[in-house]
């Protein structure tokens, strides 16, 4: 019979701590060395956030670090795949391009009375008062990339409104950690705002999926053929996701949280 303790020990948890390590090219990183319970076997990864090495509890430091020196050529490749697809960045006066419908566009710095990002031609402008802080910034940013969803919502939602046995109580932009989107028991439909980030048919394509669910509330073969009904191309704009997904979303907390 298991001892009391046994049955009330906390599960333990990951430990972190940084490994510094040197590419063949000389370079420095620092790897995020995680030991997880959860871990099967030794892991390396990279993404946007960073390199990271995820060691099983009986794992030794030493295998650890054979192993990353082992995938030396390949953690270079990853980081310098990583650092071409950087994420953007806010600094007044130096950010040069902000994301937007699957592109960049040029960022022109200006003073104004209030802070104020706009579109001026093919690019962006950001006027902001002389001493507008970063908070400021932010909140002009965030309320750019919504008028510009809901500027692409207002014309795509008349299309498929009819379609539907009804409209959405609401459509609401949020940030959001790992979905794209959802449909609540009031009919809400909730999007998040990196969508605004991506390409337009992929944004497009997250909208079709939650008005189908006024249709469909599951994800059975009926609800598929609701969607390929209204967007044939739907599979195209899953792989994409799939791609693209993770940069978009960190891009977007990039740009309003730094």
């Amino acid at each position: 019979m298991p001892s009391a303790f046994r049955l009330i020990a906390p599960k333990p948890r990951p430990t972190r701590d940084v490994l510094s390590f040197q590419l063949a090219d000389g370079r420095n990183v620092e790897i995020l060395r995680v030991r997880d319970p959860r871990a099967r076997r030794l892991r390396l990864s990279v993404d946007e956030r960073g390199a990271r090495l995820s060691l099983p509890v009986r794992a030794s430091l030493v295998s650890g670090d054979r192993f990353v020196a082992e995938h030396r050529d390949w953690l270079a490749r990853q980081i310098d795949h990583f650092a071409m697809e950087s994420l953007p960045h806010l600094v007044r006066g130096k950010t040069a391009a902000l994301p937007l419908r699957g592109a960049s566009l040029p960022l022109r710095w200006g003073e104004g009375r209030y802070a104020r990002l706009q579109e001026d031609g093919d690019g962006l402008r950001f006027d902001l008062p002389a001493r507008a802080g970063e908070p400021a910034m932010r909140r002009a940013v965030r309320d750019f990339y919504e008028a510009q969803a809901r500027a692409d919502l207002g014309r795509w939602l008349p299309h498929y409104l009819p379609t539907l046995p009804r409209p959405p109580l609401r459509v609401q932009l949020k940030v959001m950690s790992s979905q794209w989107g959802s449909l609540s028991p009031d009919d809400a439909v909730a999007l998040d705002l990196a969508l605004v980030l991506a390409r337009p048919s992929a944004f497009e394509y997250v909208l079709v999926h939650e008005l189908c669910h006024l249709i469909r509330p599951d994800h059975s073969r009926a609800f598929w053929r609701e969607v390929e009904a209204r967007f044939p191309r739907w599979r195209d704009e899953r792989d994409y996701f799939h791609a693209e997904g993770r940069r978009l979303k960190a891009g977007l907390r990039t740009l309003l949280s730094g």
